[in-house]
């Protein structure tokens, strides 16, 4: 009897299987958060260790992205993107199952590096599977996920912790990966460029330029602007970014071709991302500690109180991604990081010991809104700018400037908090928590300065030039 020959999935169940490995990628990068007192009382911790699970898991990340595209576009990016999610699921069981805090960072860093190698294979396998014309509804769909995953790691880590155990914010995405394993490896349609010479110089200079620069961002705070340790790796990780520029000016077989930057709808994009992620991530790690010093909030009752916050990147990002397929870019992204601004400086105003929580509901509905007209704008048009061959390397330099983004809006936030307030009261918290709100708006204006520079329409994706690789499938299972 002859076998039957499965056609490709529809594209439903392919947003579902991609969906869920982003996801449990971007829960994780804040889902300790609000876990961190629990895991200093059962494993002995400093401070300074406590904050190495959530730095550990973001370098590896960062530094990896790119060099995991490249992996992906060489050996079949679901191969690729099934691997990662095996070894992201076998970190956090090791997470979970970590005897000491040296262990549980050790397996932080492992988790990272899978969900480098998860994120631009997921974001790859998508955008090939959606016809153009549907492109923008389906990154909107996409990005709702996302942002509910950064905003939401709050609410899911307090509750486990205060529901369960510590352990299973990590021992939870073992059975959720387990799940999706077999339909990801059965119907999933294999993508991959023509293979060709690795550039194995481009791979560890952009590893080690952003390592450098996460390490310099993420340890400014603790250590100082002005110390050895993070000038030297802040100049190193520069100097080491212009090398890669340059060496891939120059090669005939380019890891991320320069040209691509060349595109305006692609530089506008990853440049607003960086910015939106920058004040997105710095504002959701400070509102966390916010609600818990300054208005007594429990882990449980602070994630709640994000939900003004979060239910806007749910409900309004695929409505956000049509209108984007009609309308184009430039007015999204522009105008939603003008309201993310516009939320934030209000958040800033209403950040007082004396004022309660309610003050600020509106404020946090709209800072959400903007942030969810923005995130599939930028998504969509880095992602439709390039031809098919080049989407692994979009994804995977998209998802790095994000994490990139993250950091240094925290490492931004903290030096400004640092400066205008303190821990040691409610009202210190408070006054260092209105200037940093201050900051992020900024950073958000910024982003929306630079979305219009997007396209006011979306284009055709760029032709690729002559004699460079294209993708092509091969094979379902």
């Amino acid at each position: 009897m002859a076998r039957s020959i499965r056609g490709p999935a529809p594209l439903g169940l392919v947003l579902a299987l991609t969906v869920v490995g982003a996801l449990v990628v971007a829960l994780d990068q804040l889902v300790v958060a609000t876990a961190l007192p629990t895991l200093q009382r059962d494993l002995g911790a400093s401070l300074t260790s406590l904050e190495w699970t959530v730095n550990a898991f973001s370098l590896s990340l960062a530094a990896l992205m790119i060099p995991a595209a490249e992996l992906g576009d060489r050996l079949g990016r679901k191969r690729t993107y099934l691997l990662g999610l095996v070894v992201f699921a076998l970190a956090s069981a090791a997470c979970a199952l970590a005897p000491n805090i040296g262990v549980l960072i050790a397996a932080r860093v492992v988790q990272g590096a899978g969900g480098a190698i998860i994120m631009p294979a997921a974001l790859a396998l998508l955008t090939a599977a959606a016809p153009p014309a549907r492109r923008g509804a389906v990154m909107g769909i996409y990005a709702a996920f996302m942002g509910l995953a950064v905003a939401g790691g709050p609410l899911v880590g307090g509750a486990v912790t205060e529901g369960l155990a510590w352990q299973w914010i990590f021992w939870i995405n073992v059975p959720v990966i387990a799940l999706v394993l077999p339909f990801i490896a059965t119907r999933l349609t294999e993508m991959k460029g023509v293979p060709r010479r690795p550039d194995v110089l481009g791979l560890l200079l952009v590893a080690t330029s952003t390592f450098g620069i996460v390490w310099a961002l993420v340890r400014s705070g603790p250590a100082g602007w002005g110390s050895g340790e993070v000038l030297t790796t802040l100049i190193g990780g520069v100097v080491l970014l212009a090398f890669f520029v340059a060496w891939e000016l120059r090669t005939t077989h380019p890891m991320l071709p320069m040209r691509l930057f060349t595109v305006r709808e692609f530089t506008a994009g990853n440049a607003s991302a960086l910015m939106l992620t920058a004040s997105l991530m710095s504002t959701v790690f400070f509102l966390a500690q916010y609600l818990q010093v300054v208005g007594g909030y429990s882990p449980l009752e602070t994630g709640v109180r994000f939900l003004p916050f979060t239910l806007p990147l749910f409900f309004v990002a695929p409505v956000a991604g049509r209108l984007q397929d009609r309308i184009g870019p430039r007015w999204l992204i522009s105008v939603g990081l003008s309201l993310q601004g516009v939320g934030l400086l209000w958040l800033a105003v209403n950040a007082d010991a004396d004022r309660g929580y309610p003050a600020s509901v509106g404020a946090l509905f709209v800072a959400g809104l903007g942030a969810t007209m923005a995130m599939p704008a930028q998504q969509s048009s880095v992602m439709t700018s390039v031809p098919p061959a080049s989407m692994g390397k979009a994804a995977g330099t998209f998802s790095a400037i994000r994490q990139l983004g993250g950091a240094l809006g925290i490492a931004i936030l903290a030096a400004v908090f640092a400066a205008q307030g303190d821990d040691r009261s409610a009202q210190g918290f408070a006054d260092g928590f209105a200037a940093a709100m201050v900051t992020a708006a900024g950073l958000a204006f910024v982003g929306a300065a630079v979305g219009l520079l997007a396209p006011s329409r979306r284009r055709a994706p760029t032709p690729p030039p002559r004699g460079a690789a294209v993708t092509e499938k091969v094979g379902v299972g």
